[in-house]
């Protein structure tokens, strides 16, 4: 076991001795109503579950482990995935043994590659990538660990062990069905000399000592959480309560990921600035855009990539990929389309006035990026953002299982019981 396991068996007894002082000092205070509405609306900002992973608020957007996301962009996403489980961004020596830890880790079983190529030709990208992760079940840890009696205090160590195992693979499991599912060649040995993204990318095709590589790195450390409510970590989370292994949490969690409400949205939004591109040409004008804006409005359709469920300001993540593109990219009709979108489309929402939230959101930019840099094919969209958000989802099962944390069982009730009320 490398520092990493070290580190976290020094914190773990003082993070149960706070979770259980909170429990015992504060367990009856009220967070918040729960109304008939949000109960009918999905549950939408009800205040029930527990993540020191990241938080996220209207006017800032997105923090991990207290820190705001847009002051975290020149670390790693070895280096996020190190600070979602310990609160700290790496020294050198720990994020070195890390890296070498997963370089370690990183050999796919031959058998995923015949399930892989066994797979009907035109399987999505998605249902590959999952199916990966869940017939890896087998070398569980976790699962056998438990089967044999494990100690409850001791389930997060083995939980960190499928994680990191799990991490290790999926860059070279996801570059292999980018070449498979999309007729780029044979399979990429990986490079043990690189780091985690841009051995992902080598894998891929791409040069690995390239833009593309710093955009890859971007992409993976922007993605990794977003709290535990949204759809990929709540289902996660919700299975592994049942102290169903990481391979089938991860697995469940990836499925809801590839909801179009989820993380399909960014090749929506790409299909979007394409679909203006097309109709005008080329980049329109501030003024065009502005009309074709309204006419879509004022046929009842949305705008990809405006409005979210939480936050009413810009998406940091957003900010961060345009920032990334103003600096890095020229000349690209694509970017100057989501450059003027977001000049044009936050005051005709407000406008219109049926958007809570007129601000873009990160599925606005990043999609535009990956197109520039050549990787065109929309359905892989989705596994990147899986990639990313794995660390996250990965990290809060191994505190959770760290502090004991109890199946997840919220209470339902008929519609009659609710009309009673």
């Amino acid at each position: 076991m490398g520092k990493l396991h070290n580190i976290l068996a020094k914190k773990i007894p003082d993070w149960r001795y706070n979770y259980k002082k909170l429990l015992d000092q504060k367990g009856n205070v009220v967070l918040g109503d729960v109304t008939i509405e949000k109960a009918l609306s999905g549950m939408r900002g009800i205040k029930g579950l527990a993540c020191d992973t990241s938080y996220v608020t209207a006017d800032e957007g997105l923090h991990i482990r207290g820190s705001h996301i847009l002051d975290l962009v020149h670390i790693l996403p070895e280096e996020v995935l190190h600070l979602l489980l310990t609160g700290d961004i790496p020294n050198k020596a720990m994020l070195a043994d890390l890296q070498s830890d997963l370089k370690s880790r990183n050999k796919v079983p031959p058998y995923i590659w015949d399930i892989l190529d066994n797979m009907p030709k035109d399987s999505h990208p998605m249902t590959m990538f999952n199916t990966a992760i869940l017939s890896m079940q087998k070398e569980s840890q976790f699962y056998k660990a438990v089967d044999a009696g494990l100690s409850k205090t001791k389930y997060w160590h083995t939980t960190l062990e499928d994680s990191l195992n799990i991490i290790a693979k999926l860059p070279a499991i996801a570059a292999y069905i980018y070449r498979l599912r999309f007729n780029k060649g044979k399979r990429i040995n990986s490079n043990k000399d690189l780091d985690w993204s841009a051995d992902f990318v080598h894998m891929m095709g791409f040069d690995s000592d390239s833009e593309m590589t710093k955009l890859m790195r971007l992409y993976l450390m922007l993605h990794c959480d977003h709290e535990a409510g949204n759809v990929s970590a709540f289902s996660a989370m919700t299975v592994n309560s049942a102290l169903s292994d990481p391979y089938y949490a991860l697995s469940a969690g990836l499925n809801g990921l590839a909801g179009p409400l989820h993380g399909l949205a960014n090749q929506n939004c790409l299909r979007f600035v394409l679909s203006i591109r097309d109709h005008f040409k080329g980049s329109p004008s501030k003024a065009d855009l502005k009309q074709f804006i309204w006419d879509r409005l004022n046929s009842g359709r949305v705008i990809p990539g405006y409005g979210h469920a939480v936050l009413r300001c810009p998406d940091p993540r957003f900010t961060a990929f345009m920032n990334f593109g103003k600096e890095h990219v020229t000349d690209d009709e694509i970017f100057d389309i989501v450059n003027k979108l977001f000049k044009v489309v936050p005051p005709v929402l407000k406008e219109h006035g049926k958007a809570k939230n007129p601000w873009p959101n990160v599925d606005a930019a990043s999609g535009a990026l990956l197109y520039h840099y050549g990787l065109k094919e929309f359905e892989f969209y989705t596994v990147l953002f899986s990639i990313s958000r794995s660390l996250g989802i990965t990290s809060q099962m191994v505190l959770n299982r760290a502090l004991g944390m109890p199946l997840i069982r919220p209470k339902s009730l008929p519609f009659d019981v609710l009309n009673s009320y």
